[in-house]
């Protein structure tokens, strides 16, 4: 393969497409610049992602130490995808005004200060700041990693950058809860806020050296204000609607008045973005019907994706009882061998149809859901491990060739823009499926066990059997007469929870399976390998 020569430099290899910066870092430093852009990229996408997912397998910890409600706990979770939700938007700009590297520097030193604030936090209000600073951090570091590897790579080989961009993404959910569960169960779940902090300060010098700064010394592009007010409005007000109306009701005033604030800010917003010259949100994305498809199974994916990490390690120390420590290395395997069929995969999208890749990795992971509907607290740990691994398999296929589909529509002008948006939509999917799944599981595990209590009469035998037996065993230990009575009916009572709890965890594998399945429809219209005329 030839490659074009630059006068007083290395040559530039051929078939990339980027802007003047990156050419200048090809120059400097010579073909073997992409992979060590690329390398900063990961592990930035790593330190930021490390922390999204390390938090969920401390949930039960910090809910008994700051006594925390299920509903409360996950804001955990919800507040830092919202947060990054909307600076994802901000990334186009942010890079225009001050340059990829001083954005990527900037936020990490953010990023260390809210994951400090999180560790020291004693109220759960310091902690859901914590957590909102953390996340705004985080979200402007993911496009960033896209952008510059969409650019330090040819477009012919565009599935396997994003495939080896993915090692990071992936791996940090793999060793996440591994990594978490030690420090829970060794330290505190305190640690689980600074775990990532080595990471990011071992890129930030990396980030000076091969990331380029602000191309150009004209003044700062107009910043779009009100649409990032609006779109904070929309997506705040909303999850707060959906937390209200699983607390009292959706007939409550306070929740109907925060859903109907959601809904008239996103109308707002959508208007405001076709009007002003300089959006967060660029409207001309969406006039290429396979960047529109791409971005709309990327919005049901993102709610599959993070409502499956937050139930699986929930239910993993629910159900079956495990440790932090424990969950976490029965999620580890999976989350590695997703990491390395990544750059397989990438390799894969750039050689077979993105639609056929996209289509079968949904179909692999809403299949992996079918067992658990099925499991228990007997259900053994490999089996799980197992259709973890399947489900793991189906995600490795799905993101190289989504976000090269995505990205491939669109011209160089247009990619920040564009990666932005596409983040936004996987973690604005991801914020609302973690707060619609904990609703569901509110009410199904209701449900449940108002239905299972019905049954629990005198005329029911295994009813009358296991208070028999129960009121017998406490009556050796000295609980006899009414003591005995109302110990005996207490814990028969822990047992049908238990039982309704197992179930409601059932129906919420089975909502994550139907998400994948439905997303068979959008993905339908993806385009395939060949590169469709960019939008402009």
């Amino acid at each position: 393969m030839s490659e074009t020569t630059a006068s007083g430099g290395h040559p530039v290899p051929e078939g990339i497409e980027a802007s003047p910066g990156f050419i200048d870092k090809f120059r400097q430093i010579g073909p073997a610049y992409r992979w060590w852009a690329a390398a900063v990229g990961m592990i930035g996408s790593f330190a930021t992602l490390l922390t999204a997912t390390i938090v969920n397998i401390a949930i039960p910890d910090i809910m008994g130490a700051l006594g925390m409600t299920l509903d409360e706990a996950q804001w955990l979770a919800t507040a830092f995808l919202a947060a990054g939700t909307v600076t994802m938007l901000v990334t186009a700009w942010c890079m225009r005004a001050f340059g990829i590297a001083a954005t990527y520097i900037g936020s990490m030193i953010v990023f260390v200060a809210g994951s400090f604030l999180g560790a020291a936090a004693d109220t759960t209000e310091t902690l859901l700041i914590a957590r909102v600073v953390q996340g705004a951090a985080a979200g402007l570091i993911t496009p960033i990693s896209m952008v510059v590897t969409a650019q330090v790579f040819p477009v012919r080989q565009r599935g396997m950058a994003m495939g080896l961009m993915g090692v990071g993404t992936i791996l940090a959910p793999a060793l996440g809860p591994t990594m978490g569960g030690y420090l829970v169960d060794h330290l505190s779940w305190r640690w689980v806020f600074v775990g990532a902090v080595p990471f990011v300060l071992v890129s930030l010098p990396m980030a000076k050296t091969f990331f380029p700064a602000r191309e150009g010394t004209g003044p700062k592009p107009a910043f779009d204000w009100p649409g990032t007010f609006l779109c904070s409005v929309f997506i705040v007000a909303l999850l707060v609607g959906l937390t209200e109306g699983q607390r009292h009701g959706f007939y409550h005033d306070p929740a109907l008045i925060s859903l109907a604030i959601g809904v008239a800010a996103f109308f707002a917003w959508i208007a405001w973005e076709l009007y002003t010259p300089e959006p967060i949100l660029e409207p001309r994305l969406f006039t290429n019907a396979r960047f529109v498809a791409a971005a709309v199974v990327t919005f049901t994916v993102g709610i599959g994706l993070y409502g499956s990490t937050y139930v699986f390690p929930l239910f993993l120390q629910s159900v079956s009882r495990l440790i932090a420590t424990e969950a976490g290395l029965l999620m580890a395997p999976a989350g590695l061998v997703m990491a390395a069929l990544f750059p397989l995969a990438g390799r894969l999208a750039d050689l077979t149809s993105h639609r056929m890749m996209i289509l079968v990795g949904l179909a692999l992971f809403g299949l992996s859901n079918y067992p658990m509907t099925h499991a228990d607290a007997f259900t053994p740990t490999t089996q799980m491990l197992l259709w973890y691994v399947v489900g793991r398999i189906g995600l490795a296929m799905i993101f190289p060739s989504l976000n090269a589909a995505a990205i491939n529509p669109l011209s160089l002008a247009l990619i920040p823009q564009g990666s932005g948006a596409i983040n936004f939509l996987r973690q604005l999917g991801g914020a609302f499926g973690i707060n619609l799944i904990s609703l569901a599981m509110t009410r199904r595990t209701t449900a449940h066990f108002e239905a299972l209590n019905e049954t629990q009469t005198w005329d029911n035998p295994a009813t009358a059997e296991l208070m028999r037996l129960v009121i017998e065993e406490f009556r050796h230990v000295g609980l006899i007469g009414y003591r005995g009575f109302e110990a005996s009916f207490g814990y028969v009572m822990s047992i049908v929870g238990a039982q309704g709890t197992m179930l409601a965890y059932r129906d919420m594998f089975y909502l994550i399976g139907a998400v994948f399945f439905v997303s068979l429809v959008p993905a339908a219209f993806i385009a395939g390998r060949r590169r469709q005329p960019a939008v402009r």
